[in-house]
């Protein structure tokens, strides 16, 4: 076990300086490029930190452990959402761009409507899978597309604020080479970071004897969306907002068609899907995705105590999982505590917030 402790740390480690390294020449690169580091952190950043779960999923598709490949992607949606932006927004509160509001989210929650109907007939065929990955490159087309029509007073805009974050004696990696350079080393780190960190992750929960759907839901998902805990919680404390919270959104986005697509496209049968995901966790992840617009629509901002709800709902659901999996003797009463008391005092919080009139945010 001590091994695997020291590879833990190790991958902790190359996670966070591969999430610096990748913020750094993205924002940049975005400027070069003439992209705003929204598009950036919805593109790049959120492709890039994503590619840990392509290769978690599309391994264990390949290998036939389906559970993980299907849990991986679904826990980390769940994660991304309830975990990083609620560690971010206690970190500072963050402004949400009105773009999301009005597209990423619709798409993020339409991409998981999608996904749900494919798995109603228990699993994702490869013709399906090929339909997501063929929606994955034209919705990336359409970002980069959209964001070259700025108007060009909007790019100085976006460029005066990055500059200001920057510093004006941080000249060293104004060139383009320079700029690839770093975002090249940053996600070779997060690759080999969460490689080695799942790794020992895995090995920790079998020598406990949990399950391997539960395994891909809580610890492998977990582990390989710390890139993008690490590069959201980064760019949330330079002031990047866009980027950390673009990032969660397009990583959620990709999860499901970059990495179920591929991941479908190269298991032997399709991608079979467990009852339990279908019954229990997809709907989560869909509800999870369903509430980023009331939080995000009550003033366009994640205020720390939503993002301590975020993290507490996480808590709750990891826990859940964590009892179902033992059948636990507590799990009734858990169950008659969040639908009698957690999830109705949740709604009736939102319907008061979403009744004040909404502050005034960029767009």
């Amino acid at each position: 076990m001590a091994i695997q402790l020291l590879f833990f740390v190790l991958g902790l480690a190359a996670l966070i300086a591969g999430a610096e390294l990748l913020v750094r020449g993205a924002s940049k690169l975005a400027l070069a490029w003439g992209i705003s580091p929204l598009v950036v952190g919805l593109t790049i950043v959120a492709f890039g930190t994503s590619s840990p779960e392509v290769a978690v999923s599309v391994g264990a598709a390949f290998e036939g452990t389906t559970d993980i490949a299907v849990g991986n992607a679904v826990g980390s949606n769940v994660f991304n959402v309830l975990f990083i932006l609620g560690v971010s927004a206690l970190i500072a509160p963050l402004v949400v761009h009105a773009q999301l509001i009005r597209q990423e989210v619709p798409i993020m929650i339409g991409a998981t409507v999608l996904l749900i109907v494919m798995m109603v007939d228990g699993g994702v065929s490869r013709l399906e899978a090929v339909l997501l990955v063929v929606l994955l490159v034209a919705y990336t087309t359409f970002l980069v597309v959209q964001s070259r029509r700025q108007t060009r007073a909007t790019a100085d805009e976006y460029a005066g604020e990055v500059d200001r974050k920057a510093g004006r004696g941080a000249r060293w990696d104004s060139h383009w080479a320079v700029q690839v350079l770093l975002v090249v080393a940053g996600l070779a780190l997060l690759v080999l970071g969460s490689r080695w960190l799942v790794g020992a992750a895995v090995a920790f929960a079998q020598a406990f004897g949990i399950g391997e759907l539960v395994i891909g839901l809580t610890i492998v998902a977990a582990g390989t969306s710390l890139p993008e805990v690490a590069a959201s919680i980064t760019a949330a404390v330079k002031g990047e907002r866009d980027i950390a919270v673009g990032n969660v959104v397009g990583s959620n986005t990709f999860n499901i068609l970059g990495c179920l697509g591929l991941a479908g496209l190269v298991a032997p049968a399709g991608l079979p899907v467990a009852p339990a995901v279908l019954h229990f966790d997809a709907w989560v992840m869909l509800a999870v995705a369903a509430a980023c617009l009331p939080v995000f629509f009550t003033g366009r901002e994640i205020a720390r105590w939503e993002g301590a709800v975020f993290v507490g709902y996480y808590v709750a659901y990891v826990a859940y999982l964590i009892l179902a999996a033992q059948r636990h003797a507590l799990l009734p009463a858990f169950n008659a505590a969040m639908l009698g008391f957690v999830i109705p005092l949740t709604i009736v919080t939102l319907v008061v917030v979403l009744l004040r009139p909404p502050a005034r945010a960029p767009k």
